[in-house]
C-alpha cells in the first residue's frame, strides 16, 4: 500500500445483508462480489454474529471453498483461524459452521447455490 493509501475492508466497502440459510441460528450477514457466473465463481464475504450457527449441509453441484478473513470460524468442530483456507467438492457435507465470537470469511462456489442444492445433514 502507498503512503497516505487507506485500507478498506470487507466491513466498510460492500453493501451487506442478511443471509437467510434453513436451519441457521444466530445474525448471519453476506455481501456478494460476484454472482455472474460468466465472470468466474460466486464469491461472497459472510459475517457470522457471535454464537452464530450454520447446520451441517451438502451441495450436490457446487464445489465451495472458504477463507477466513478474521475472527474464529469452526467447520464440524475444527476450529480455523485469519487465514485458514479450506475446500469442500459436491456431494462432502460441511458444517456445522460455527462461532464463538464472531468471524468473517470469504467464501466461492463453481455453480450459484440456490434451494435446490442446499440440502440438511443433520
Amino acid at each position: 500500500m502507498t503512503q497516505g493509501a487507506t485500507a478498506i475492508t470487507t466491513k466498510d466497502r460492500y453493501a451487506w445483508g442478511p443471509f437467510p440459510i434453513p436451519g441457521a441460528l444466530g445474525d448471519i450477514r453476506a455481501a456478494f462480489l460476484n454472482r455472474d457466473l460468466g465472470a468466474g465463481p460466486i464469491v461472497a464475504a459472510m459475517r457470522m454474529a457471535p454464537g452464530a450457527r450454520i447446520p451441517a449441509h451438502v451441495h450436490r453441484k457446487a464445489t465451495e471453498t472458504f477463507l477466513v478473513l478474521e475472527g474464529d470460524f469452526i467447520n464440524a468442530g475444527t476450529d480455523y483461524g485469519p487465514g485458514a483456507f479450506f475446500s469442500v467438492r459436491p456431494g462432502d457435507i460441511h458444517g456445522p459452521h460455527e462461532t464463538r465470537g464472531g468471524c468473517t470469511i470469504v467464501f466461492m462456489q463453481s455453480v450459484e447455490v440456490d434451494p435446490t442444492d442446499f440440502e440438511l445433514s443433520e
